[in-house]
Order: structure tokens, then sequence, then C-alpha cells
């Protein structure tokens, strides 16, 4: 049964979780490399996302899942956690979690480009003023609004991060026709990613177990980045009345994230990077809100019918 607030509280649970990560990749990277992260993390998600669909009574979904589609699952699998999450942890691993984080949200604008030639959708105005706005934004935060010299202090992590952003948007168009269950077709792409960042370690010659400090940091990030938080949301997107009220709680995230890491990580917030996310959010509500507002104007201004 549809219930409004019962949607709202889970996902605010949702968003409180995923503002956590941008802290916990950071700490979770002081005890082990991004591989030794994407592999031990993938690998408390399946455990999570295995007992979740043994507890909704859904295991025989897997297979029935994996035989329609083998291809897909394979190929969502590479893209995430596998490629995604490697190259977003490489990212963390270089820059302050300000920046990473703030970042990472340009993904939406990037998936309103893919999607024109990949889902032959319509590229439009409000799309590119989004990418203006969000964009500025990212020189803002990568040049730390320094604009004398335009200097990037790791421009190796700005690329990653901005790279992992057009591997996450793939990822969900990969997945705009997926069939099934959700919660089932997620932990097959885990599976299909474990030896897969299991060949990355020992390729790297880093397929060995972390300390304590770094086990609990990838089963931080297994349970509240990659499994629980996303079934939280299911869940949210499930019971709600109204989705355009859960989005708008997706814009919390990023400034509750600053909070966290400012008080945990001890990270000083540059302007900068407040002011660049700001242009970044920008972008994402005039990408969502343009068209309304065009509509309802051209609604008030229409010519009232004559009888």
């Amino acid at each position: 049964m549809k219930n409004q607030t019962r949607a709202l509280q889970f996902g605010f649970a949702a968003v409180l979780c995923w503002s956590t990560v941008a802290t916990a990749f950071k700490l979770a990277l002081e005890h082990q490399s991004p591989a030794q992260l994407v592999l031990f993390a993938s690998l408390f998600s399946c455990v999570i996302l295995l007992i979740i669909v043994a507890v909704k009574g859904q295991l025989s979904q897997l297979g029935r899942q994996w035989r329609q589609a083998p291809l897909h699952y394979l190929r969502s699998g590479i893209l995430n956690p596998f490629l995604y999450y490697a190259v977003l942890f490489a990212g963390y691993d270089r820059l302050p979690a300000q920046q990473a984080q703030a970042l990472n949200y340009t993904w939406v604008i990037v998936l309103s480009f893919l999607a024109v030639p990949m889902l032959k959708q319509k590229l439009k105005l409000w799309d590119l003023v989004a990418a203006l706005f969000a964009y500025c934004g990212v020189v803002v935060i990568a040049t730390g609004g320094d604009f004398s010299t335009f200097s990037v202090a790791d421009p190796t992590g700005i690329v990653l991060i901005l790279t992992s952003t057009i591997l996450w948007a793939l990822y969900w168009i990969v997945n705009t026709k997926q069939q099934g269950n959700a919660i089932a077709g997620l932990l097959l792409g885990f599976l299909v990613s474990l030896p897969l960042s299991a060949a990355l370690c020992w390729y790297r010659g880093e397929l060995t177990i972390p300390n304590w400090q770094g086990l609990a940091g990838a089963a931080y990030v297994g349970m509240f980045e990659m499994g629980i938080t996303f079934v939280l949301w299911l869940t949210a997107m499930r019971l709600a009345e109204h989705t355009a009220s859960l989005s708008n709680l997706a814009f919390l995230g990023p400034f509750m994230s600053l909070m966290f890491i400012s008080q945990i990580l001890g990270e000083a917030i540059a302007s900068a990077t407040v002011i660049g996310l700001m242009m970044i959010i920008a972008g994402l509500i005039l990408q969502k809100i343009g068209p309304k507002v065009i509509k309802l104007v051209r609604r008030t201004n229409a010519p009232a019918p004559t009888n």
C-alpha cells in the first residue's frame, strides 16, 4: 500500500546512509588499496544482498534471471561494481573527499548526454543549461577557485572521478530495460564482478586480507553504499505516492556529506567546494524543473478559449 510518510522515512534513511560513504571511502582507503576495497566491499555486499534475497524467498529468481539474460548481467557486473568502483576509489585515493564527492554528482548530467545516442532521446535546451552550470562548478572545485592560473592540484584524480560518472551513467543506461527482480539483478552483477576484482588484486600483487580496520571499512562500504541502502531506496520508491518529493531529498545528500567530511575526517571545507557544489546542484535542479516552468508559463500565457 502507498504511504508517503513511510516513503519519506525510508528515502531519508537512504540519503543519510549515502551521505556518509564519502567519509567511509577515505577511512577505508587508509588501510587498503582501491582494488582491495572494491574486492572486499563487493564481497560484503554480496553477503548482505544474498541474505535479503533469501529472506524474501527469491533465491530461485537468481538462476531464472541469469538464464534469461546472462550477457546483460555480465555487462552490468563489469560496469558496476568492477569498473565503476575501481575508478571511483582510485579518484578518492588521490583527492580530498569534499572534491571527489561533489564532482561525482555530475553523473546525472552525463546520463542526459549519453541517453541521446544510446536511448535515442532528444537533447533539450535545459540539458545544455544544466551542463553549463554543473561543469562551471567542476572548474571551480578543480581549481580551488583560483582562476588566475587555472592550475589543478591533482588532474589525474579529477579525471578519474569524472570518468567514474561516465561509467555510472552507462550502468544506468544498460539497466533501463532490465527485467525481473531489481535486488536479484544487483546481486548477479556483484557476483560477476568478484572474480574480476580478485584478478585485479592478484595482478597488482594486492590479493591479501587487509587489517581489521580495512575490513571494517570495506564492510561498511559494502553494506551502506552497495547493499542495504539500495533496498531502502527501492522500498521508498515503492511506497511513494509522489516520487518528486523523494527526488528532492537526494539534494540534501551532498551537503550532509560535507558535514560528515568536516566533522569526521577533519577536512576544512573550502569555499570553492561549496560554491562549485551549489552550481552543480543548481544545474541538476534546472534540468529537473526547467521544462515544467516553461510549460506552466506557456499555459498561463495561452489565450483563453472562445465560445
